[in-house]
């Protein structure tokens, strides 16, 4: 079973803005996230202030991809 952890949406959320907010990334952590909440894609768009939403704990958080500057 995959470990989740429970993260709470915050106002005008959707599944792939908490997903990126949890763990820097998104794909294909947006279909995992669907598979473990049931319905969750019924809702429509947005998620509901407060709502609690199930992550697998195991997709770890990635490292900020470095960003180029053309000019100084």
């Amino acid at each position: 079973m995959t470990r989740t952890l429970p993260v709470t949406a915050i106002e005008g959320e959707t599944v792939d803005q908490l997903v990126w907010r949890t763990l820097g990334r998104a794909a294909p952590v947006v279909e995992q996230v669907l598979n473990l909440n049931p319905g969750l894609a019924d809702q429509g768009c947005f998620l509901r202030h407060g709502q609690s939403v199930l992550v697998p704990a195991d997709a770890t958080r990635t490292a900020p991809v470095p960003m180029v500057q053309l000019w100084s």
